[in-house]
């Protein structure tokens, strides 16, 4: 399981700014006026775990494979998007493919870096695009309703699929979205199918300058709120000094964002954030060649963590030889952890842990 964020937020509130910060990088182009990016720029960032560098370490293997997070920075969203201004039905179908979405939220009052709507209005700016994102989502789910009319006549197994639809119709022209309609298979179902914007789980990042980052910026409390209003993540990070981090060792990367203060990047809240919103969890595999790291959701069984380095782990699982990473890392080996009595069997039923450091036992 890969995690792809989505970058978006108006034109000009440093999305691809945020983008080449968050991916160290320098390929999305940055400039003063709005589309500046057409096409989205993409980005594969490894999650750096300093608990498999350890695995490495202890093991003696040659390599480290880490999990990895795409990054996308689609175009800027404007008025209308949803009606094609500004190529937003392009950009639309984008953000249709990932997994969550980082919504930059432009907090830095800048004469010099025009505002698409010629004023600067945080709350404005997040409702815009949130607007957008649920006319998008209501238009697919009318059309979705047409064809469960003719279809239904047929299937009458499609019945709860079309209460539901109705509702959910209902609940987007009331202003709410997807995420906030009560769960249920029809529903699951639609989610799949469709692929509603506004079903995805969202990060506000508040984009501040380099003087916003003691959090007292006004803005930057009204962003807080209505995240929390959302139960969604919020973040703040200044895009420009992230910038700065990129060519920077570790070490040195940890001494600038302090004098900066900040207490760890952007990169890495929304790396965190991102995992508590998904639900994500890491464990860890070993073997004569290398360390490696692999994403499942928390409450995944552990034939079905198998079945994400393989099928064939999956349908031919025996069992699953389980230590956590915190006691692999004291006793060092696995020799160490036998005449212990640590290592643990664990059957079809076990759920994985985030660190479980696990060897799959299977039948070919």
């Amino acid at each position: 399981m890969s995690l792809k964020i989505g970058i978006v937020g108006l034109p000009n509130v440093g999305k691809s700014t945020v983008f080449n910060a968050l991916t160290r990088t320098q390929n999305a182009e940055v400039a003063n006026y709005p589309f500046c990016t057409i096409q989205p720029n993409r980005a594969i960032v490894p999650l750096r775990d300093t608990r498999l560098m350890r695995l490495k370490e202890l093991t003696g293997v040659p390599e480290a494979i880490f999990a990895t997070i795409e990054f996308v920075d689609i175009a800027g969203l404007v008025r209308g998007a949803s009606r094609g201004e500004g190529l937003g039905n392009q950009f639309l179908g984008n953000i249709r493919d990932v997994d969550a979405i980082v919504h930059v939220v432009r907090c830095f009052d800048d004469p010099n870096v025009v505002h698409v709507s010629g004023e600067f209005d945080p709350r404005m700016d997040i409702e815009t695009i949130q607007l957008e994102l649920a006319i998008a989502d209501l238009e697919q789910l009318e059309r979705k309703i047409e064809r469960l009319t003719s279809a239904i006549k047929g299937d009458r197994n499609l019945i709860p699929v079309m209460e539901t639809a109705q509702g959910l119709k209902a609940h987007l022209e009331n202003g709410n979205p997807v995420s906030s309609f009560p769960s249920s298979n029809p529903l699951t179902l639609l989610i799949q199918e469709l692929r509603f914007l506004t079903a995805k789980p969202v990060i506000f990042a508040a984009n501040v300058d380099e003087t916003g980052l003691d959090g007292a910026n006004s803005c930057i409390q009204i962003i807080q709120t209505i995240a929390t209003g959302q139960n969604s993540e919020f973040v703040l990070l200044c895009g420009k000094l992230e910038e700065e981090l990129i060519g920077m060792t570790p070490d040195e990367q940890k001494e600038f964002l302090e004098l900066a203060g900040a207490q760890e990047s952007g990169l890495e809240q929304v790396i965190r954030k991102g995992f508590a919103t998904l639900k994500l969890i890491s464990y860890f595999t070993k073997n004569e060649r290398e360390v490696r790291a692999w994403q499942i959701l928390c409450g995944t069984k552990a034939p079905q963590a198998a079945g994400i380095i393989h099928n064939d782990f999956e349908r031919g699982f025996i069992r699953a030889e389980v230590v956590p990473f915190e006691i692999f890392a004291e006793y060092g080996s696995d020799a160490a952890l036998k005449a212990a009595g640590l290592l643990r069997s664990e059957g079809r039923d076990y759920l994985v842990q985030d660190g479980d450091v696990i060897l799959f036992r299977f039948n070919v």
